[in-house]
């Protein structure tokens, strides 16, 4: 199944690479199907520290459908979404690194499976989406911190790690309901599946159970935009609760998961923007949860970006950031991992992402190992209407 979707996948690259070449100022903004196929690959190096020094190869193909109801003749403010994936290759921090926050965002193991497959409609200033969702789609994401490789920075470790997340592989079936109260402020809430099966008995995630034992998943979440002196900010302020699932443990006993919860602030400032195109902007991120309830139960995320750093590549950028993951076990009471990254696009849909992490305290073993120092290479394409 794996090498079969590979396949498919990179006939269509070159397939519509032609097409979009030949035909780009003949395709209609009102033409209904909006399609995109993205690839990205990760050469993690591990060069000291960690669990050993080695280099892996991972990579992940995602196909993406939106149609559009009122450009198909149909409804207005109507969207379905599909976006089919396939992750392959080496788990460069279960093997090599032992960080707990994941070095690499691509990091899934070798699966063919369904990441999303949902209907968006919009209600004036209402908006529903209801069916297999992302949390990073529409929750805790920060637009500047998305740039990093590290995990962390998409979503931060209290959440991730203490809560069966519908994130990245996983996903879940939820609801969500979005009200906007004017350009600067809208509010959100989710509801989720509160223990999705796995990929064990769910290896393509296309079968989907609601069961009262797996309780539920919320996430609510107020959306500020402003202008400070003359620069954007947007604020995310979220509060997340899960109340509890039975789950089977691998004695196969079935044991009580209690009530969860948590807070976070997200923050992205743009700092200032010259008129040739150079601009510099940042973001913070903060996730509190308690620590009766969990091990890892803060996390802070720091970070800047500047565009243009070259003449005349105002598109590429490089940042500096740091993802801190704070834990009371005795043994590893956090771990830090700093990253400096560039990303230059190349051509309109080619992009390299050379990335150097260090990693204080790495705490995904369960014995103490060095501080890890990674070199790694990210290269990525994207085709689409």
């Amino acid at each position: 199944m794996r090498k079969v979707f590979i396949s498919i996948f990179f006939i269509c690259c070159i397939v519509i690479s032609q097409i979009t070449s030949a035909q780009t100022d003949t395709l209609n903004k009102s033409f209904p199907v909006k399609y995109e196929i993205t690839y990205a690959a990760d050469l993690v190096n591990n060069i000291s520290g960690g669990i050993k020094k080695g280099s892996a190869y991972l990579g992940m193909a995602n196909i993406k459908f939106r149609i559009n109801t009122q450009n198909a003749g149909l409804w207005n403010g109507g969207e379905f979404f599909v976006n089919a994936a396939n992750t392959h290759g080496a788990t460069p921090s279960a093997d090599l690194i032992g960080d707990f926050q994941t070095a690499s965002n691509l990091e899934a193991g070798n699966i063919t499976y369904l990441h999303e497959l949902h209907y968006k409609q919009n209600f004036g200033k209402f908006t529903t989406i209801i069916g297999l969702h992302d949390l990073c789609s529409d929750f805790v994401s920060s637009e500047n911190a998305a740039f990093y490789i590290n995990s962390s920075f998409g979503v931060p470790s209290t959440i991730s790690s203490n809560l069966p997340t519908p994130i990245f592989p996983l996903t879940a079936i939820g609801m969500q309901l979005h009200y906007r109260f004017s350009e600067k402020i809208t509010a959100k809430f989710a509801i989720f599946d509160g223990l999705p099966d796995d990929f064990d008995i769910n290896p393509h995630n296309l079968k989907w159970r609601l069961r009262k034992e797996d309780g539920y998943l919320t996430f609510s979440e107020l959306n500020l935009s402003n202008i400070i002196n003359g620069h954007h900010s947007y604020f995310k302020i979220g509060y997340y609760y899960h109340n509890g699932h039975k789950q089977l443990t691998e004695e196969e006993k079935t044991i009580s998961i209690p009530a969860n919860y948590g807070f976070y602030l997200i923050a992205d400032q743009q700092i200032f923007e010259k008129s040739n195109g150079k601009k510099l902007a940042a973001f913070s991120q903060f996730s509190i949860s308690p620590s009766s309830l969990n091990d890892n139960w803060y996390y802070i995320g720091l970070g800047i970006n500047y565009h243009g750093l070259i003449k005349k590549r105002n598109n590429d950028i490089i940042g500096f950031a740091l993802a801190h993951s704070g834990c009371k076990n005795k043994l590893h009471k956090h771990e830090s991992a700093f990253s400096l990254t560039y990303k230059a696009v190349l051509a309109n849909h080619f992009f390299i992402q050379p990335d150097i992490q260090y990693i204080i305290n790495p705490t995904g073993t369960e014995t103490y190992i060095n501080h890890a120092f990674l070199i790694n290479l990210r290269f990525g394409l994207n085709f689409g209407n």
